[in-house]
């Protein structure tokens, strides 16, 4: 759904999303609408092994669904600065809940839980964050204590 705010003539669409099993749902407004907006694909441990496409509201411009932000499992690693979100129930990978990280409160939510969405009709900012996003480097596998059978 694509509409135009007059006063300032951006164009915006809401667009509704959510996990493979339905339980967690919610909507997000993005400036552009889709396909417009440019979605990041980036090759960092977390956004290659979680499947992130990932575009950026505001927290406002999320509204979740019955209680959905409740529902929604978090995971930390590296910093522990971001959860990383998804269905405690089906394990789809939602986002990225940026909480203190970026003011204003913002989201990066994968473009694969949009519902009706056809992936190859988007546009995409491709970004070596393998190389760039600090600290640079392949970071799977190694939080996990396999010794003390825990996180680290």
């Amino acid at each position: 759904m694509s509409s135009t705010t007059p006063a300032e003539g951006k164009k915006s669409g809401t667009h509704e999303a959510g996990c493979h099993c339905g339980y967690v749902k919610f909507s997000v407004t993005l400036s552009p609408p889709l396909p417009e907006y440019k979605v990041l694909q980036c090759n960092c441990s977390a956004c290659t092994h979680l499947g992130y496409l990932l575009v950026y509201p505001e927290a406002e411009d999320v509204v979740w669904h019955n209680n959905g932000q409740e529902r929604v499992s978090r995971y930390q690693f590296n910093t522990k600065l971001k959860d990383q979100m998804f269905c405690p129930k089906c394990g789809a990978s939602l986002g990225i809940d940026f909480r203190e990280c970026h003011k204003p409160h913002t989201y990066g939510i994968n473009a694969r839980a949009f519902y009706g969405l056809n992936l190859d009709e988007l546009s995409y900012n491709k970004v070596n964050g393998i190389d760039k996003v600090p600290p640079a480097g392949d970071l799977s596998g190694q939080w996990w204590d396999e010794e003390k059978q825990e996180m680290k």
